[in-house]
């Protein structure tokens, strides 16, 4: 049973006694799992594995958790012809079962396969049983043996012994050896040289991106090309994605993930949708883009609830839902990429088309992005109406693979650096290692005071300069930061400027 990322293991207990026919489950079940008696007994009926009518009493343990959905069948039907004496009990020893059953006893897939092989087999489990679609996805868990049965039928043959069922095997590193397959490449994009080269230090440093432009500039086409350039996914990382998109039901045929996800929600998404929650509580948009990129297009469009909601996992890189039922905690170490117009029109600073919006119309449309809020996106940039001669220009830009090359360079000094504190980039620097890795030269810090007293930065924004400054640093292969550095990552604060 899933609760949040953490699969918590439901012992199923049959009692058969004489008396009037029922079928009861108890255990604090919700009504998918209320209703897995009629799945179970038209499966049973329908494999030819019918039991006596009796009464009947199906208790899931721990009965303080409340169960909800229908990955308790499968457990549930062989459970029920152990008590009938159709199964040796001997044989359920070590076995833990996981499926939902059609009713003609087929078993479909469910959610969360990954998760739960892993609670399967730190509880000292030997065999899983899961169905067919999941079984390459349960076998990542390792750690205990993965059987995907395909129908009830087939999962009873094989605990009779009257079948032989290989277990699932996958070699999760050889899934990763194909590299990054994308259409999408940054050599399609006309212009827009400083936009990329933004990207590229974001990139570098696993910075939020802020960009600010008239429609048809190339921002979407700028921020969904984001993940080819950014290094890809270590085992680990893939894994992690793996279960969270698991839980969200989102893996489809795919066994695991092996690109760095790209979630890109409409502005209309639900505070629920974006952060997380639901019955039973499941990520949001922005634990489903952990080790990839969160895409916000129109920001000032999203409720104001949804972006102040932001706050949290921006910061510390982890989404807390509080519910009643409990607190649940998901991975949110996303790379936060926003878009938004220059005013309600799109056309503020564009000489080729008029603004008619009013100073009172421009402040009310920014102002639904707070400045708090603003402050967290390490990186703000202007990405302007593209010229002619660039939109028409036949010279070849530079692809993907080659901006990649230097952030996977960039990446590696990050790590190297930062190896005895176990963190990847210098987004996520404390207070503690910005102070000790990120001071720059007298020149640097007299730059540095000049501006943080002309553009009245906060402290938060302070930070973010000094962390920019440090990944530029880092892809130009230089130890110290200067006052070159400085000077890129303060270009990158759009919205601190006056003429802002």
């Amino acid at each position: 049973m899933l609760s949040g990322i953490v699969a918590h293991l439901v012992e199923v207990e049959v009692d058969v006694a004489g008396g009037l026919p029922n079928f009861a489950i108890v255990g604090l079940p919700g009504s998918a799992v209320r209703e897995s008696k009629d799945r179970v007994r038209a499966a049973l009926r329908n494999c030819a594995l019918a039991i006596a009518e009796r009464r009947v009493t199906i208790n899931l343990a721990p009965a303080h958790l409340r169960k909800d959905g229908a990955t308790f069948d499968l457990a549930i039907a062989l459970a029920l012809l152990a008590a009938n004496e159709q199964l040796d009990q001997r044989a359920l020893s070590g076995v833990v079962a996981v499926g939902e059953l059609a009713l003609d006893g087929r078993v479909k897939p469910v959610q969360g396969a990954l998760p739960i092989a892993r609670a399967a087999a730190h509880a000292g489990n030997r065999r899983l049983l899961v169905p067919a679609a999941n079984a390459r996805e349960a076998a990542l868990g390792g750690g205990l043996d993965v059987f995907g049965v395909a129908s009830l039928d087939e999962a009873v043959a094989l605990l009779r012994g009257r079948t032989a069922l290989d277990p699932t095997r996958v070699d999760a590193a050889a899934l990763l050896d194909g590299g990054i397959s994308c259409d999408l490449d940054y050599a399609d994009v006309r212009g827009q040289a400083a936009a990329k080269r933004a990207l590229e230090v974001a990139a570098a440093g696993a910075h939020n991106v802020l960009m600010v432009g008239p429609p048809g500039a190339g921002k979407t086409m700028l921020a969904r090309r984001l993940p080819t350039i950014l290094p890809e996914l270590s085992l680990d990382e893939a894994l992690a994605c793996t279960t969270m998109h698991s839980i969200a039901g989102l893996l489809g045929t795919q066994s695991m993930v092996t690109a760095r996800p790209l979630r890109a929600p409409h502005h209309t998404a639900s505070e629920v949708a974006l952060i997380g929650g639901g019955r039973p509580v499941r990520p949001g948009e922005i634990a489903l883009a952990h080790h990839g990129v969160l895409f916000l297009d129109e920001l000032p469009e999203f409720p104001l609830a949804c972006l102040e909601a932001l706050r949290q996992p921006l910061e510390e890189r982890v989404i807390v839902v509080a519910r009643a039922s409990g607190t649940y905690s998901f991975p949110a170490h996303a790379q936060v990429v926003c878009a938004m117009n220059p005013c309600p029109c799109g056309h503020a600073g564009d000489p080729r088309h008029a603004c008619g919006c009013t100073p009172g119309a421009v402040q009310r449309y920014r102002g639904r992005v707070s400045g708090p809020l603003l402050d967290r996106l390490d990186i703000q940039i202007e990405v302007p109406a593209l010229p002619w001669h660039d939109m028409t220009s036949a010279a070849a830009a530079e692809p993907s693979a080659a901006i990649r090359a230097r952030v996977r360079a960039a990446r590696a000094r990050q790590r190297a650096r930062y190896a005895s504190q176990g963190i990847a980039a210098n987004a996520e620097l404390g207070s503690r290692l910005l102070e000790q890795h990120c001071r720059p030269d007298p020149a640097g810090t007299r730059l540095l005071e000049s501006a943080v007293d002309r553009l009245r930065l906060s402290a938060r924004a302070y930070a973010r300069v000094l962390k920019v400054a440090r990944t530029v640093a880092d892809l130009t292969g230089r130890d110290h930061i200067g006052a070159t550095e400085v000077a890129e990552a303060l270009q990158y604060r759009m919205l601190d400027r006056p003429s802002a």
